[in-house]
């Protein structure tokens, strides 16, 4: 069984060109993917819910 790629939170941002500030703020709008808190506190975005937040954005600006 293989497990879901786990991106850091700096991977994100670089993948989608943004700051870390505005994607905080995105994320209080509810429009940023799903975060994931580890028991040492980094942050970390799977690799479909990143995926599927793409997809949205893309289908959205149609």
């Amino acid at each position: 069984m293989s497990r879901s790629q786990m991106l850091k939170l700096q991977e994100v941002l670089d993948e989608i060109g943004m700051s870390r500030a505005a994607f905080y703020r995105m994320r209080a709008r509810g429009k940023a993917p799903k975060l994931h808190k580890l028991p040492n506190g980094q942050l970390r975005v799977s690799r479909a819910n990143l995926d599927a937040w793409w997809a949205k954005c893309e289908q959205s600006n149609i």
